[in-house]
């Protein structure tokens, strides 16, 4: 018979398996209120969950129940209060509502059952048909982490480090190896006693093989148990710690015609790119870089809230990337994406600088995701990438968003799962 014990922690006194098993069962559900769940959050933000509501009647469960069985007649009386296409009052519920349940002090009422999810089970929600498309991690042997792995083992050592196995084994060797003379030697004095007749003639040589059996007895009990020699300790050594690093270009124009709310409808495709790296990269760092007429990088804050007047040229955010990729993130060791989110103005002598730039950052790139947030069509910025998609097909995508309901669809269309 084999038993199955199942060690997993449960969080909060909950079962790991019925909650997996919820979690199934709900999963469109807790798909769709996870993609609307998404405008509150910072791009950085970890470890941070979410709050899922779903009907509460779709929470419930089958039952059964006796019947009375048989066959039973019912007699039921007229009604004299009411004819047909007589409307009826709907009844009063117990918290003064027109429902039956009570209302509540905390917005959520007894029609939806509401639930926590953690930041992984965040994640498997919102990325779970998604991918890298085409594209392997890039692995970095760690020279700043280390951990302690077991190297062997060493005579000397911490008390702490104290092998006993290893130990006993050694000294169970050396024991057998001292004594396997002795004790070959015992053997065979004892067959030739045992074999020996005890007769008077054979009095005196019975008498020298017993005296050799004891002494050989009290040679093998003088072997120490254990000794010094014997003692083994564990041995650690440090271990650089391979991680697969990720780091993300941010790139947005900030001049005058980039207002508000389209820089809100960026953050929210950021935030969606930044989480799917974090998911799927050891270490994921985030470059922002803001650009008009000429480039900078900044922190997240003046990222989204600066803006600028004048022009816009897209080359200066391409050679920033450029220069820092060079100096910072070599592409041997980072897995480097990058985003750009623009409403398609470009300065018109700008076009072929910029499509030069980007033939020199793609090779760099592991992807590069151009969306343009736009409702007049196709801007000077989409004609000048246009002819990238046929060059770049697995390392370069576009799309157009009109509002934040083409958020998340342009996402997964970007990051879609690649059919075999």
């Amino acid at each position: 018979m084999t038993f199955l014990i199942d060690r997993r922690s449960n969080p909060k006194q909950k079962s790991a398996v019925n909650r997996q098993r919820f979690l199934r069962r709900y999963r469109d559900r807790i798909k769709e209120s996870v993609a609307e769940n998404l405008r509150g959050r910072t791009i950085t933000e970890d470890g941070k969950g979410e709050k899922i509501s779903i009907p509460a009647r779709d929470t419930s469960e089958p039952t059964f129940r006796h019947g009375q069985g048989g066959k039973i007649n019912h007699v039921v009386p007229g009604n004299e209060e009411f004819t047909r296409g007589d409307k009826i009052p709907r009844p009063r519920g117990g918290g003064g509502g027109s429902g039956p349940g009570q209302a509540s002090n905390e917005g959520e009422g007894l029609d939806e059952f509401v639930f926590q999810i953690n930041q992984q089970e965040f994640l498997d929600a919102l990325f779970d048909d998604m991918e890298l498309p085409n594209l392997t991690k890039r692995q970095l042997s760690g020279l700043e982490e280390f951990k302690r792995v077991k190297g062997g083992y060493s005579s000397d050592g911490a008390p702490s480090n104290l092998s006993v196995v290893r130990s006993m084994r050694s000294a169970t060797m050396r024991r057998i190896a001292l004594g396997a003379g002795k004790r070959t030697e015992l053997r065979e004095l004892e067959a030739e006693l045992q074999a020996l007749a005890e007769t008077p003639e054979t009095a005196g040589q019975r008498r020298e093989l017993e005296e050799r059996i004891e002494e050989l007895r009290e040679r093998l009990a003088r072997i120490p148990f254990i000794d010094e020699v014997d003692i083994r300790y564990h041995r650690h050594v440090k271990e650089p710690v391979p991680h697969s690093k990720a780091v993300m270009f941010c790139l947005m124009d900030v001049s005058g015609s980039m207002d508000q709310r389209t820089k809100d409808l960026a953050k929210r495709f950021y935030i969606l790119l930044y989480l799917f790296l974090s998911r799927n990269y050891d270490k994921t760092e985030v470059v922002f870089i803001r650009h008009h007429t000429s480039a900078k990088e900044v922190d997240e804050d003046e990222f989204f809230h600066s803006r600028e007047t004048g022009g816009t040229v897209v080359s200066s955010a391409l050679e920033l990337m450029k220069t820092i990729i060079e100096a910072r993130y070599s592409p041997t060791e980072w897995n480097v994406y990058g985003a750009q989110a623009s409403d398609g103005d470009n300065w018109p002598d700008d076009a072929s600088r910029s499509t030069d730039l980007i033939n020199q950052l793609l090779p760099l790139c592991q992807y590069y995701a151009y969306v343009e947030i736009t409702d007049a069509g196709d801007k000077p910025l989409w004609l000048t990438y246009s002819p990238l998609q046929e060059q770049w097909p697995d390392s370069f995508a576009m799309q157009h968003i009109t509002g934040p309901g083409d958020i998340y669809p342009v996402f997964h269309e970007l990051f879609r799962k690649q059919t075999a």
